[in-house]
């Protein structure tokens, strides 16, 4: 079990933020604090593998806590539930190597997946000294996953999107029109466009628009291969 505490000046909050944890195996809640003078003489007492940090606390503020840690090398992991959603904020946060950062409000299923990534890679970190590169890519790709549904918005086929991506593959080396895609695949301008949005929305392809001297401008796909394995969430 990984224990952890919760550092959270909003009572409420904090009890929001317990009850999601109750739900997620693997988790011990262990400690509760209201203040980063608190968390650190919390931390004197309990064995803490991970805290779920806010920023903004009366008296001394969260990334003071993580400072604290950094400085006196404690082996503790640090996940940001915040309402700072400034660049800076989280700019530095992360240069103190936060394994997350949530923006408050969030929903159950956001907080879900910062979880579950954090317990998959403990996990395999517990098991092994080392790591290969397919190990290693799932790791740091698999919250991105967990953060996407696996249900295809309304209107979308199976079997449509499956036509979709084989004619993708044959095209994927350059970029690519939507009339070429439909044409491949025999339906119309219409829907093809509709799946290829929902491919750009998941991050499989780019966009850029191509404006010529007469006509509609001309919308050029680009394959990001890099992100290809979010697909099978859908096929």
């Amino acid at each position: 079990m990984i224990s952890v505490m919760i550092v959270e000046d909003d009572p409420m909050v904090a009890e929001i933020n317990k009850q999601y944890l109750s739900k997620i195996d693997g988790f011990r809640l262990t400690a509760t604090a209201g203040s980063v003078d608190e968390a650190v003489h919390l931390l004197e007492l309990n064995d803490i593998q991970l805290i779920l940090l806010d920023l903004f606390m009366p008296g001394k503020v969260g990334l003071e806590l993580l400072t604290y840690l950094r400085k006196n090398e404690l082996e503790i992991d640090v996940i940001i539930i915040s309402a700072a959603s400034d660049l800076e904020r989280i700019q530095k946060a992360l240069r103190y190597g936060v394994a997350d950062y949530l923006i408050k409000p969030f929903e159950f299923e956001r907080f879900n997946a910062a979880l579950t990534s954090y317990r998959q890679k403990t996990m395999l970190a517990h098991k092994q000294n080392a790591v290969s590169q397919q190990e290693l890519d799932h790791l740091l790709l698999n919250r991105e996953e967990s953060a996407i549904a696996e249900e295809l918005p309304k209107g979308l086929t199976k079997d449509t999107l499956k036509q979709v991506w084989e004619s993708i593959q044959g095209l994927k080396d350059e970029a690519f029109s939507t009339d070429e895609v439909a044409n491949h695949v025999g339906i119309s301008r219409v829907s093809a466009r509709k799946y290829l949005n929902f491919l750009k929305e998941i991050g499989i392809l780019d966009v850029k628009v191509i404006y010529g001297t007469i006509g509609r401008p001309v919308y050029q796909h680009e394959y990001n291969r890099f992100k290809e394995h979010l697909i099978k969430n859908f096929l």
